[in-house]
């Protein structure tokens, strides 16, 4: 397991992780069998890529805030925090994602916590996570971090909320 420089935080998406950004990606796709088409643009011009993905951004209709999870030239997983939510609640404020070589260990359940303090300086009491019933690893992730389940949404993902004001 390569040792990380620093314990890995919410960073504003930065050029400082272009090569591990653009690899970690593409091993997650290949991973999961998806297109990694997407890449080339962004490894053609990484810093417009950065550009477009930095501040409060409007994003499925409501603002939003993207945050690479990071440790110095490290990317680890991606973050989306809505600081509303959409109309039809679909995805609710928080979405995350760790790459395929960093599964496992322990990073998403540090970004959740860490996102639950930034919903909670929005003004957020109670953040909505959805997450699709087959997928386990994120299930524990939002059991472990306090969600409480509330049915279902249109797509049939499981809704959590989670009181953010015991968020640490």
């Amino acid at each position: 397991m390569i040792e990380l420089p620093a314990p890995p935080s919410l960073a504003t998406p930065s050029t400082q992780v272009q090569t591990s950004y653009l690899i970690g990606e593409q091993a997650d796709m290949l991973h999961r069998g998806s297109n990694t088409e997407w890449l080339r643009a962004a490894s053609l011009d990484f810093d417009s890529y950065v550009e477009e993905r930095v501040g409060v951004r409007e994003r499925w209709g409501v603002p939003s805030e993207l945050f690479w999870f990071t440790s110095h030239e490290y990317y680890i997983g991606s973050l989306v925090i809505r600081h509303t939510l959409t109309e039809d609640e679909g995805g609710g404020h928080i979405g995350y994602h760790v790459v395929y070589p960093w599964q496992r260990q322990g990073h998403a359940s540090q970004m959740l916590r860490s996102a639950l303090v930034k919903c909670r300086a929005l003004a957020i009491d109670r953040a909505l996570l959805t997450v699709a019933p087959d997928n386990l690893a994120s299930l524990s992730v939002v059991r472990r971090n306090g969600g409480v389940p509330d049915g279902t949404n249109h797509e049939g993902d499981i809704r959590f909320w989670i009181d953010t004001s015991v968020a640490n």
